[in-house]
């Protein structure tokens, strides 16, 4: 099968199917993309480039419909210029949220196209207002209605999607959700398992030493900000450190913003670290930056309690891999994470905005141990019935067929 996928940052969400389908023998893969230094040998990528546009003439609702109908003009042109060279695809996989997508079907119009929606944005009951310690801005509301147009003439479409959560898929209308199929993501449940129960020894991690006899906290997140529930975890630390003076914390991810609003002159790390003062030991808390993979994963599988907070938005992949590596999860209560973890069974739920009830968490399962072990025996459980990615990625050739055809 000839297969078209389409995402601006290769390979986006399509690495594990993408690795699958050029095993097989007979299957042509090509990526329209924007460039960067990725690299799947056997896959062939078609670049485009959008030229730089002064935004500043364009009102500011208007700033993601403009440039995603930009990047659907210069797909398409990438994609007639691939037509042009006898590539037919038998069916197009992308991501509808930068409207790459759109003009594909005026390129090929017999080819099915299977869209990743994400996230249809709401001016209230998900992530807009969830955080009353920032308050919104006099015209929020409108760009996040306006945030919509590109997910809107997506769904205008007429074609088929696809969604990784049942929390994703019921942020989107009611009149939406049967075109949207719900395909799990799962995690490589061979690389994240938990480590061999042995006696443990002293440990480099992310270039950090961490003693045999030490409790170790795991935070992680893409940018260390709030959507991602750092500030609340910060305000957490002292009584952590304090009542369990055995206990390090590593906290990983970058000075970034992924979601929500940048600050001006700063980062989320260091105004938190000055907001809290001597309250923080930096010998006992440390800052990694972003970490290779491996690292990341021998991270979590030394971690005695890992932290996952976010507002309700859209799951990280490392929840996932978290609970396939039996970590002992302390998440917040809100529903992307509610998903996953049932309270008391594999992992605990506390308040995403109360940081003390966060600092509770983390220290009942460092102090009980019974309750530690359950914990993470039900994340791994957990896992290996929900999250086997080789079952989901069957789940997503099936579909694959299904829209395709005999």
């Amino acid at each position: 099968m000839k297969y078209l996928f389409v995402h601006q940052n290769f390979p986006g969400q399509f690495l594990y199917l993408i690795q699958r389908l050029n095993a097989r023998p007979g299957n042509e893969i090509v990526f329209i993309c924007e460039p960067n230094e990725s690299v799947i040998p056997g896959v062939r990528k078609a670049i485009y480039r959008l030229p730089p546009k002064d935004m500043d003439a364009i009102h500011p609702g208007a700033h993601e419909l403009e440039k995603g109908l930009r990047r659907a003009e210069y797909v398409a042109r990438t994609a007639r210029s691939l037509k042009q060279l006898g590539f037919e695809p038998d069916i197009i996989i992308g991501h509808h949220g930068w409207g790459e997508l759109l003009d594909l079907v005026d390129v090929f119009p017999t080819t099915p196209i299977l869209g990743y929606f994400e996230f249809f944005y709401a001016t209230h009951d998900l992530d807009v207002g969830f955080d009353d310690e920032f308050p919104q801005a006099a015209n929020l509301l409108a760009n996040v209605r306006a945030k919509n147009a590109i997910n809107l003439q997506a769904l205008m479409l007429g074609q088929h999607g696809q969604t990784p959560t049942q929390f994703q898929r019921d942020t989107y209308p009611d009149w939406a959700q049967p075109q949207i199929r719900l395909i799990a993501e799962g995690a490589d449940l061979d690389k994240c398992r938990p480590a061999p129960k042995r006696a443990r020894k002293d440990q480099d991690i992310c270039g950090v030493h961490v003693g045999a006899d030490e409790k170790l906290v795991t935070y992680v997140s893409r940018d260390l900000e709030p959507y991602r529930g750092f500030h609340v975890f910060m305000r957490a630390l002292p009584r952590i450190l304090d009542e369990r003076p055995d206990a390090r914390v590593i906290l990983v991810g970058g000075d970034g913003v992924s979601y929500g609003a940048r600050l001006v002159n700063a980062t989320w790390r260091d105004t938190m670290l000055r907001e809290l003062g001597d309250r923080i030991d930096p010998s006992r808390v440390h800052f990694v930056g972003k970490v290779p993979y491996d690292s990341f994963r021998a991270l979590l599988k030394r971690s005695d309690a890992h932290v996952y907070l976010t507002y309700p938005f859209v799951a990280s992949w490392s929840l996932r891999e978290a609970l396939a590596t039996g970590c002992v999860v302390v998440g917040s209560d809100t529903a992307p994470v509610s998903e996953f973890v049932q309270d008391g069974k594999n992992g605990l739920l506390v308040p995403f905005l109360q940081p003390e009830r966060i600092a509770q968490g983390v220290l009942e399962v460092l102090e009980d141990q019974k309750l530690a072990r359950k914990l993470s025996k039900g994340a791994r459980a957990y896992a290996e019935s929900h999250l086997d990615q080789e079952r989901c990625l069957d789940l997503y050739e099936q579909e694959i067929a299904r829209i395709v055809g005999p």
